[in-house]
């Protein structure tokens, strides 16, 4: 049995203090400039080969030991939410209206603990690849990155990437093959009518009434149109209509959010809201432009790369803390543009309980977990060791 890199208290503690240095300067979407150069000075150091701004602010360090024609990637991501922290500590967000609300900061800790172990003990053989993302949370930064030559640039056999999961124990891991994480699509309903006086209505064609239609059928999409065992989330998001009480508005618009979990699911989706728009502009003689943008894809674990985590990292866990099936998460990960290029798969590390660690993510009062920093750094070094032999 290979026996892989220890990690003392000391490397933990100063892992935990960078965590919460970027914690306390948080950046947002793509624009993560202090963030990526924090990056890339501790890679230099240790003696990676840093790439500086893919699709942006993404870099990636590269690591070559050995001979090995292997070739693995590892992603973190780095950016931060536009809402504001309501937590007490010392190391809460010093930039108003910016938090590091689902731990990022967290995961690029992770990863900068692993890659500095890696560097100085590491035992592979073959060739790492640290990809640091930004804008995850704007389901942009994946995308750019690989438009931008990532995988032509840094080509990878097999990727991975973490996230933490706030009310499960610290010490529990849900690897889970298929669809872990869902799509998101942004779907537009722009409806013509004709404006008119509030006291003349029969001269006019009235887009609200239409909305109100919309909005009842667009919510029988899911318990009509689709089969039990698929999963979807449509929410209706915004809806915009006249100025004031006395005119019928000449147009009104909507703003709906779905998520599925396969492609399969997501087209049926997509052609029943088809059908239903159509439909509407015949019913109330108004033109309807129904225009549907794709964020991201569902994210789809990969099954041979999904038994190779499980099987490299059961051993650094407790009988039944390895799980291999957790609760349906109907966010959207856009690593999930990755794994459409790589084979791969995306895990999920206990946070813990509590009021700041079991706290949801997106939550003003929520924070990373510094416990996971040693964990989930000791599970990149055992999946690069075990990977790249």
């Amino acid at each position: 049995m290979t026996i892989h890199t220890a990690f003392t208290k000391h490397d933990v503690d100063t892992f935990v203090a960078l965590r919460r240095q970027i914690h306390a300067a948080p950046e947002l979407g793509g624009d993560t400039p202090a963030t990526a150069e924090l990056v890339a000075a501790q890679l230099t150091q240790w003696g990676y080969q840093v790439h500086r701004g893919i699709g942006g602010h993404g870099l990636v360090g590269v690591l070559k030991k050995g001979d090995g024609a292997l070739r693995i990637g590892l992603r973190a991501d780095m950016d931060a939410l536009p809402m504001q922290e309501k937590n007490p500590f010392a190391h809460a967000s010093k930039i108003p209206g910016r938090m590091h609300a689902c731990g990022h900061d967290g995961h690029t800790a992770i990863l900068l603990a692993a890659a500095y172990q890696l560097a100085i003990a590491g035992n592979f053989n073959g060739t790492l690849n640290l990809i640091f993302q930004p804008d995850e949370e704007g389901l942009c930064g994946a995308k750019a990155m690989i438009d931008d030559g990532l995988f032509e640039r840094f080509p990878c056999d097999a990727i991975f990437a973490l996230h933490n999961m706030p009310g499960a124990p610290v010490g529990s891991v849900v690897i889970q093959a298929g669809p872990t994480m869902a799509s998101s699509e942004r779907v537009r309903i722009s409806i013509t009518g004709k404006g008119g006086h509030g006291a003349m209505p029969e001269l006019a064609i009235d887009p609200v009434p239409v909305v109100a239609s919309l909005i009842n059928a667009i919510q029988t999409i899911k318990s009509r149109n689709l089969a039990p065992e698929e999963f979807a989330v449509i929410s209706i998001g915004m809806i915009q209509a006249g100025s004031v009480y006395n005119i019928i508005p000449d147009e009104a618009s909507m703003l709906v959010s779905v998520r599925t979990d396969t492609p399969h699911t997501q087209h049926k989706i997509n052609q029943r809201l088809e059908a239903i728009v159509r439909g509407h502009e015949q019913l109330f003689g108004v033109t309807i432009d129904l225009q549907i943008t794709p964020l991201a894809p569902a994210l789809i674990n990969h099954p041979a790369e999904t038994d190779f985590v499980l099987q490299s990292l059961a051993p650094l866990f407790n009988a039944g803390q390895v799980h291999t099936r957790g609760r349906k998460v109907m966010g959207t990960e856009d690593f999930a543009w990755m794994l459409t290029q790589v084979p791969g798969c995306y895990f999920m590390l206990g946070n813990g309980e509590g009021e700041f660690h079991g706290c949801s993510v997106h939550n003003p009062h929520y924070d990373f977990n510094d416990e996971l920093i040693g964990l989930g750094a000791q599970c990149w070094v055992k999946l690069v060791e075990d990977y790249l032999v």
